[in-house]
């Protein structure tokens, strides 16, 4: 019994010891080592939790559901309509203006963002509008867009793409000036001109920040989204939420807070699949 209670507890320490020193490596990095069976027992933890405060009466249904009456909804509203649409069609629409917005932002706000860490002029006709409307919540501008663009999705994409654009070009900066002088200059050494410094060493050198930035500027859109669709939108899990917390019917506004969050997660993997597989490289020089 003994022998069992040290094994189990010996499995539980290793969970959060150092990772494997790698060959070459005199101690084990900080931080290194794999993480996953820990985010998974948190939250399998996390789940058994919500379901036994809901169980046991702790809280009432009004304030947080059970995991059973949630999951329950999610599979009624996949082909009945609330508020309108089915949630196939509330995700259809979020995913349309959200990832949108990202399109827009990627094509513009990286761009910006390098000609601002290789070009004094493009820094200095760019930074001030920036990093003025940078602090400004996306509420903050909600009626100024609706005044220019009215109350369609072009209005509910651009102010998504406000919210992306600032970090995303600033991360880009930051990531082309992080670049170390060393490799520009054995570059021009070798004969590169300006413009294959700028693609072939600035711009892959400062990869690992721009995919940081992407992640970033995400994340501020999925938050942005709710108030992108607070005003006469027909679908969207922005409005799905906000009708449902109208009429007081938790269960769907905790489904519609789960599946943003999921499909949010699910694209962070994705970056950080993307960001393995480009910059190999990352943390090692």
């Amino acid at each position: 019994m003994a022998d069992a209670t040290l094994s189990f507890t010996g499995r539980i320490a290793g969970l959060f010891s150092a990772g494997p020193v790698k060959p070459g490596d005199s101690y084990g990095a900080p931080g290194a080592g794999r993480s996953t069976g820990i985010s998974v027992v948190t939250t399998l933890a996390l789940i058994f939790l919500w379901w036994l405060v809901t169980h046991m009466g702790w809280v009432r249904p009004l304030f947080l559901p059970s995991p059973e009456a949630v999951i329950g909804r999610f599979f009624t509203l996949w082909n009945e309509e609330f508020a309108g649409a089915t949630l196939l069609q509330h995700t259809y629409w979020s995913l349309y203006r959200v990832f949108g917005a990202f399109a827009m932002a990627c094509a513009l706000a990286i761009p910006v963002g390098i000609a601002m860490g290789v070009n004094r002029v493009a820094r200095g006709v760019f930074d001030p509008p920036i990093e003025f409307y940078r602090p400004i919540p996306p509420l903050g501008y909600l009626p100024l867009t609706i005044i220019w663009l009215g109350i369609g999705d072009l209005q509910k994409i651009v102010l998504i793409f406000l919210a992306m654009f600032a970090p995303m070009a600033l991360n880009t900066r930051a990531g082309v000036r992080s670049v170390a002088i060393e490799q520009i200059h054995a570059a021009y050494s070798m004969g590169a001109s300006r413009a294959q410094v700028v693609f072939h060493v600035v711009l892959k050198g400062a990869l690992p920040e721009i995919l940081t930035g992407m992640r970033i500027g995400i994340g501020f859109g999925w938050t942005t989204l709710v108030a992108a669709e607070m005003v006469a939108a027909e679908a969207g899990l922005g409005h799905m939420v906000l009708s449902a917390a109208e009429f007081l019917v938790t269960e769907v506004v905790v489904m519609g807070i789960v599946v943003i969050g999921a499909i949010a997660y699910l694209f962070d993997l994705f970056m950080r699949y993307l960001e393995r597989t480009l910059v190999p490289w990352k943390g090692q020089v």
